[in-house]
């Protein structure tokens, strides 16, 4: 292999001539190559193997994403029968994840499945390589595609995108049986790329970014360097001038070697980024890893979640303004998550910064694990830190990425466990798994028994028949050693003294932790010798950036890698967002046997707060409080949950004093568990307002709404405030074009009684005084605006 000379991320291929068998420096122990047997991860992996990869193929057939390839290959007769033009992807990311499931859980019937989804896909190829199941069949066109092949490809065709999934999927199917089938119909079409794409030809980007990571392993699989250097190309006429449309959106807003902030969508955004890793490491193009390191820091000092989620906003899928990251709406999709766990993973094979493995194992053990059940049929697509119950499992979605996204990660996810440069063996997640390495001529066997993520101890013996000298770094993660995160983002309340204990058959190791995380213990290691590592495991109070405003006031609650909630179900009255938490409080964690195969959850106490009519708010005394793993929130159905716990009151989201809207029964023309949100009384600071809930319409446009509440028994009313909810620029929600107050008189609505003119205003009440009116049930009605919905933060009645 070239040597690499890594100073922080500058890596520097030492010769000036580019090598064919250039890589990163360091390489992951490929999953084949590592037996995981663990009590957290195994039984995951086999759920996906056993649950999740049959319902995504179920759902292919039953959404008919495997009928366009039928129909499009002549098979059967029919149209374009899926919502979206990107689908196809959803069925190369079933291949790809069953094709590295099959590699831990061989499975014949799994096996020909595959075999007939790759005749399908084969069947849909046109003659010259072109694949895309949409405008093969021709008969109706979805409108993000132009009428002609590659028109519309930088924005949301996503022909390239999904060509780029199948690559993934080709190589990773051959690497796992050995057939060319998927390989040869992906190499057909990355030919037709490559004689359509590049100077003088097409000169274009691909809207969503993804071609370019899967032509670089399509360039591993074969050796073709034209793959190499088409994914170059893709990823330098990003930004160019004259070149698409461009827009941060997609980053295409400058060329990417000029990029230093993170923006737009969170899923392309990191696809890119990977991209550029993966190219870097096999050019040694400085200008790419420059960029990297700093969007990295961008997004980890500025725009990354507790849970090491990104993706602030649903607007766009993605980042906003640093430090901006409220809870409620938070967006943290599934597939960012997955993106963001690769990326780091990437980060670290280039430097060898235990910091990039801090990131990814926050992301895999709480945001990428969120977005499936723990039966795994059911799954997120966005993950919150706080809802109010209006968030619940799905058992498949219309835009179906994150599933299937998930399933791929699982089954790949012991590779990140273990890698090696040369005679270095980097240990870098504590899972009880079994791996082999070779270290010069021989062989360093390791056999790991890890008690994470519950106890903070590990083991590793090695097995290895002969005497080996190797360097075992072992990673000291930043919970260990007082970092949440690598930067200061998020902080512990209190140092701990308490410091990692490292032995070697018995005997306490004195070590230092050198500046890439690691401890080096290097030696001729011989069999039986062991290494037991007993990490600090408390529970810890952490703190946000006081330029997080959403999280003033506010801890969160971490052990180890896990990051706490507390939910409803765990409350004889659901009620979980008017807590009060003292920080000085005893916390106690142990493990319950009974919940979900024994996890340890958290109690402590904690008081609960009310409003009083006149906006005073009372609390109670001390009750008892549980606090379970983020990852497991919502399996015991919708419900509040919140991450972050109020330290102070005017923090918490007090029960509703009783009002006459609090005690009516709210109903509206669209059937949302969101709808209690208009009498909560959580008053916004604006009309965009994404902290706290709202009620909303979208994506209705210009029809007439309405919203009601009935009363218990009838009431005399004169007034009716409305905040209306508006996410201009960027998102689908305007304040209604007009408004109006009917009451029901008998079986007849009538207008309310007013000399008052309606006025429709922006980040502010809309008042409508009336002649009093004694009535059963109010209506509110709207007229949304012809091009965009509406929603309401708050209704209130007097």
């Amino acid at each position: 292999m070239t040597k690499f000379l890594i100073t922080g991320l500058a890596l520097v291929l030492s010769t000036s001539v580019f090598a064919q068998n250039a890589d990163y420096p360091i390489q992951p122990k490929p999953f084949t190559e590592v037996k995981i047997k663990d009590n957290f991860w195994a039984p995951k992996i086999k759920t996906n193997h056993e649950v999740t990869i049959p319902i995504a193929i179920q759902k292919s057939l039953e959404s008919g994403r495997v009928d366009n390839f039928k129909i499009a290959g002549g098979l059967m007769d029919g149209k374009f029968c899926s919502e979206y033009p990107f689908d196809d992807s959803d069925i190369y990311k079933i291949i790809e994840a069953a094709s590295y499931s099959l590699q831990t859980y061989p499975d014949p019937e799994l096996e020909k499945t595959v075999d007939s989804l790759i005749y399908f896909v084969n069947s849909a190829q046109e003659d010259d390589g072109y694949l895309f199941t949409n405008r093969t069949i021709g008969k109706n066109l979805h409108s993000w595609v132009g009428t002609s092949r590659w028109e519309k490809v930088n924005d949301l065709s996503h022909e390239l995108y999904n060509l780029g999934h199948m690559f993934e999927a080709a190589t990773a199917h051959y690497a796992a049986t050995g057939k060319r089938t998927l390989l040869d119909i992906a190499i057909k079409a990355a030919d037709r790329i490559d004689a359509d794409f590049g100077k003088g030809k097409i000169e274009d980007y691909p809207g969503h970014q993804e071609v370019e990571l899967g032509l670089v392993k399509l360039y591993r699989a074969t050796k073709d360097e034209k793959y190499l250097n088409l994914a170059k190309y893709f990823l330098d006429i990003r930004g160019q001038k004259g070149i698409g449309n461009p827009t941060t959106y997609n980053q295409s807003h400058k060329p990417v070697t000029e990029q230093s902030e993170a923006v737009g969508h969170a899923v392309r955004a990191t696809y890119m980024w990977i991209a550029m890793a993966d190219v870097a490491a096999l050019t040694g193009n400085r200008d790419y890893i420059e960029a990297i390191d700093r969007l990295w820091h961008d997004v980890v000092d500025t725009k990354m979640y507790v849970i090491g989620g990104i993706g602030a906003t649903g607007n766009h899928e993605g980042f906003d303004e640093p430090y901006v990251l409220p809870n409620m709406s938070a967006y943290n999709e599934t597939c960012a998550a997955v993106g963001n766990a690769f990326w780091n993973h990437r980060m670290f094979l280039m430097s060898g910064d235990s910091k990039y493995i801090d990131v990814m194992e926050l992301s895999m053990y709480n945001n990428v694990i969120s977005g499936v059940s723990v039966s795994g049929d059911h799954f997120f697509y966005p993950n919150p830190l706080a809802s109010y119950g209006q968030h619940s499992r799905s058992e498949w979605f219309g835009c179906a990425c994150c599933p299937p996204n998930v399933a791929r990660f699982l089954p790949y996810m012991p590779g990140m466990i273990y890698a090696q440069d040369e005679s270095d063996v980097y240990v870098n997640l504590f899972i009880s798994s079994d791996a082999s390495f070779k270290v010069g001529k021989k062989e360093l066997a390791l056999s790991q028994k890890a008690e994470l993520p519950w106890e903070g101890t590990t083991e590793i013996s090695v097995t290895s028949a002969k005497p080996v000298e190797s360097n075992i770094k072992i990673r000291i993660p930043g919970w260990a050693k007082n970092q949440p995160v690598p930067s200061d983002l998020y902080t512990y309340a209190d140092k701990s003294d308490e410091t990692t204990k490292i032995s070697v058959n018995g005997k306490a190791v004195e070590y230092k932790v050198d500046e890439k995380g690691y401890v080096n213990i290097e030696r001729k290691w011989k069999k039986g010798d062991k290494i037991s590592i007993e990490f600090p495991y408390e529970i810890r109070e952490v703190k946000a950036n006081e330029k997080i405003t959403e999280d003033n006031g506010k801890v969160a609650i971490e052990r180890g890698p896990i990051v706490y909630c507390t939910e409803w179900a765990d409350y004889k009255d659901g009620h979980v967002l008017n807590l009060l938490f003292d920080p000085t409080s005893k916390l106690t964690a142990s493990i319950d046997p009974d919940f979900y195969g024994g996890v340890t959850v958290i109690e402590g106490e904690a008081k609960s707060t009310k409003k009083e009519l006149d906006e005073s708010i009372t609390v109670s005394e001390d009750k008892p409080m549980k606090l379970i793993p983020y990852y497991l929130w919502n399996n015991r159905g919708p419900g509040e949950m919140r991450v972050w716990l109020p330290t102070e009151k005017s923090a918490t989201k007090p029960l509703p004093a009783p009002t006459v809207a609090s005690q009516s029964k709210a109903t509206a023309s669209v059937k949302s568990k969101a709808i209690i949100a208009i009498k909560d009384q959580y008053y916004p600071k604006s009309s965009n307002d994404s902290s706290n809930p709202y009620l909303h319409w979208w994506p209705k446009t210009g029809t007439s709404e309405w919203v009601e509440y009935e009363f218990e028994t009838p009431k005399e009313v004169s007034e009716v405030k409305v905040y209306w909810y508006d996410d201009a620029p960027f998102g689908g929600c305007r304040i209604p074009t007009s408004w109006e107050v009917v009451y029901k008189d008998g079986d007849e609505w009538k207008p309310v009684p007013t000399s008052e003119e309606y006025k429709v205003v922006k980040d502010d009440w809309n008042t409508i005084k009336f002649d009093p009116v004694k009535t059963s049930t109010i209506r509110v009605k709207l007229q949304l605006d012809a091009k965009f919905s509406a929603g309401i933060h708050e209704l209130i009645v007097n």
